[in-house]
This record gives structure tokens, sequence and C-alpha cells, in this order.
């Protein structure tokens, strides 16, 4: 705290309750997710909650989101009392280091399941050969497996990485603008990225997601469909979770451009800015390696067949 009887540089932040809320809602929204995709029953096997509500699962988010507005308004406020002092900044970004470092991994272990199912696909067959039937182990010869028509990389998913490329300039550009003192600029630069972000989202979500053969195993035979839904499901968790990134960058950098306008931002206090432009970075790095070994990989195989 910026007192006078402080004689050190670091800040020891008051009592909040804002941790005890967060988990208090994280764990309604796991609750939550777990009567949306699957119900609760009884020790009968009575439904408890069936399958498919709602109203758990976003009251969950709901107090994760008021958290979010809750705790980082603290930190907020604790900048500007000038308890953000230069040992405190450094620590943030090694903060932000360290979260950045963590989300890599959480993106490896999605880049581990789909190249463990593309490299290994064959393996599976020769291993379960003695429990599964010749048509079975026929589909997973092949990977992507049969009757699986994967997306043309260079129509929709091309377009997306053209856009997410793009917002990745305009961040770097509203940046570079703060730290010069140009406000204007900076607000254009970030207000073209949040669009940017809105518009891949869209494109993602919207577009290309509901024309996607394999969403729901849309190909015939019993064991066709099995591997379909094999892959269909480590290529919606791994770009779907990316699109979830973008979500929260989106509305990372959105309140970032709110401060800015509020003049809650200078050249020389603008970490909020600069932690949102190395997340939006972060998530631009992830999509090229996604674009890459989940588009066009899985095409250009296809195609090779």
């Amino acid at each position: 705290m910026a007192h006078g009887e402080v004689k050190h540089d670091y800040h020891l932040v008051n009592p909040s309750a804002w941790p005890f809320v967060a988990s208090v809602g994280a764990f309604i929204a796991a609750v939550g997710g777990v009567v949306l995709m699957r119900g609760l029953t009884t020790e009968d096997g009575d439904f408890f909650l069936s399958k498919g509500q709602w109203p758990l699962f976003l009251a969950g988010m709901g107090i994760l989101v008021l958290t979010c507005i809750g705790w980082w308004g603290d930190v907020i406020k604790e900048s500007r009392q000038g308890d953000h002092t230069p040992v405190v900044d450094i620590g943030l970004r090694y903060g932000m280091i360290l979260f950045i470092a963590s989300e890599v991994m959480f993106f490896v272990a999605w880049f581990w399941v789909f190249f463990e199912l593309a490299i290994f696909h064959g393996h599976r067959a020769d291993w379960y050969v003695p429990t599964w039937d010749a048509e079975t182990a026929a589909a997973w010869a092949n990977w992507p497996p049969p009757n699986v028509e994967t997306f043309d990389p260079f129509h929709l998913p091309l377009i997306n990485t053209l856009i997410l490329l793009l917002s990745g300039t305009t961040v770097t550009w509203a940046h570079h603008a703060m730290q010069q003192g140009d406000r204007k600029g900076a607000t254009l630069g970030l207000t073209l990225t949040v669009l940017l972000g809105i518009v891949f989202s869209w494109v993602q979500f919207a577009v290309e997601y509901p024309i996607a053969g394999f969403a729901f195993g849309n190909t015939t035979g019993e064991h066709a469909i099995t591997t379909a839904n094999v892959y269909g499901a480590s290529f919606f968790m791994a770009t779907g979770f990316h699109g979830f990134h973008v979500i929260i960058g989106t509305i990372f950098l959105a309140v970032c451009l709110l401060r800015l306008i509020r003049g809650g931002m200078t050249p020389q206090k603008h970490f909020g800015l600069e932690a949102a432009a190395w997340y939006w970075h972060f998530v631009d790095v992830v999509w090229l390696f996604l674009f890459t070994f989940v588009y066009v990989m899985p095409y250009l195989t296809m195609q090779s067949h």
C-alpha cells in the first residue's frame, strides 16, 4: 500500500473475498456443465437434474464474470493509488509470462492428442485386432478416417488466418502508439483489433463449424462414424479452445479500449494493454500451428490418397 509507513517497494494486498467467490463460481459452473451435458442422477438412477438445463451453468459463469470485474477492478484501483511500484510491475510481468506459459502447455495437450492419432493410428489397429473386426481395423488404417471430409484450409481457414494476422499488426500498432503518447492511434488500433477478433469468432463458430461434415459423425457405416467422431472430437477440442481464447482476448482488449477512452492509461503506465498484446500474439502463434497441422496437413493427406 502506498502509505508513509511503508519502507519497502512490495505491495501487500488487502484481504479480499474474490478468490473465495471465484472458487464458488467455478464449482457451480462445473456442476452446471455436468448437468447441461449429462444430467445428475440419484442412487436409484432417477434424474435429480435432467440433461440440457442451463440455469446452474449460467449462474456459475455469471459469478465468475462478476468476480473478474470486481477483482481486476481492484487491481486497477491499486495502480491508481501508486501501489504498483517498479518491483511490483516486474512481478506483474513475470506473472503474465508464467500464465501464457501455462496456456502453451494447455494447448500442447490438444496437439499431443491430435498428433498421437495422426501418427500412431495404424498401431491402434494392430493393438486391437484381437478385439476389433476387420471393418473397424480398416477404419483406423488411415488418418483422417475414411469418409471424413476435411475442411479446405485455403478457403475459410485461410481467411481467418489473414484476419488474425492482421489483428496482430493492429494491436502492435496500438501498443506502439500508446508508448509514443498517440492516444488517437492507440484507440484506432485497439478498435480495429477488437472488431477483427469479433469477425474471426463469427467466421469460426457461425460459418465454419456448422458446415463441418464430421461434426456429428456425418459419414456412412457404424465404424466410420466412430472414427469420424474421434477425428471431430480432437479437431473441435483444439480449434474450439483456441476460439474460446480468442473470445477472452477480445474481451481483454475491449476492456483496455474502454480504459484508454476514459483516460485510464498513460505512456508510462499501460501494462494492461501490454499484457493484452502479449496474450493476443500468443493466440496468433497458436493459430498458425493449428492452421498448419490441424487444417493443412490432414487436407493434404486426404488429397494424396
